[in-house]
């Protein structure tokens, strides 16, 4: 015999299971930038977006697998008392952070991989170069979670990439 308490939590627990089934993603490349962008801006915008990169713990959270572990080896091939390949932040692409507004768009999206673009402005607006100011973001799925594989802009006209960066620094 089925008691009222049974019915419900038999209720809730189908409940539960049909939301869980039915939930998309918990996280997708346009959430997480704008999430890293709106930090990046909050306040006088000059807290930058290095936190993703701050920590082992950081990258565990943004970072795809492939990138922490050349990451990694890059960090352990840096010279004891040396400042690794990587000596801004990537995500302002500057020394001096500045964010006061910016707008995700995403240039291609499939099942497993993505690009989005970052285009953002600062309060100073000290930059000459437009192109400066948009960064683009290669995501990877890795266990239905969305991580950034590369991180990728110019400055004076020259481009640059994380993972480029990083692959080099094992050259020398």
């Amino acid at each position: 015999m089925l008691t009222r308490r049974t019915l419900l939590a038999t209720a809730t627990t189908l409940a539960a299971s049909s939301v869980l089934a039915q939930a998309p993603v918990t996280n997708d490349p346009v959430a997480i930038l704008t999430a890293i962008y709106a930090r990046a801006a909050s306040g006088k915008g000059d807290g930058g977006g290095a936190f993703i990169i701050e920590s082992k713990a950081a990258k565990a959270k943004y970072l795809s697998k492939s990138l922490i572990a050349l990451w990694a080896k890059s960090d352990a091939h840096t010279p004891k008392g040396d400042i690794g390949p990587v000596d801004f932040d990537p995500v302002t692409n500057s020394q001096d952070p500045d964010v006061a507004s910016f707008k995700v768009t995403t240039e291609k999206m499939e099942a497993d991989k993505a690009t989005l673009a970052v285009a953002f402005t600062g309060h100073r607006k000290d930059r000459k170069d437009e192109a400066e100011q948009v960064i683009r973001y290669d995501f990877v799925r890795e266990a239905d979670k969305w991580k950034i594989d590369d991180i990728k802009g110019a400055i004076e006209d020259q481009a640059w990439s994380i993972r480029a960066m990083l692959a080099d620094s094992l050259k020398s």
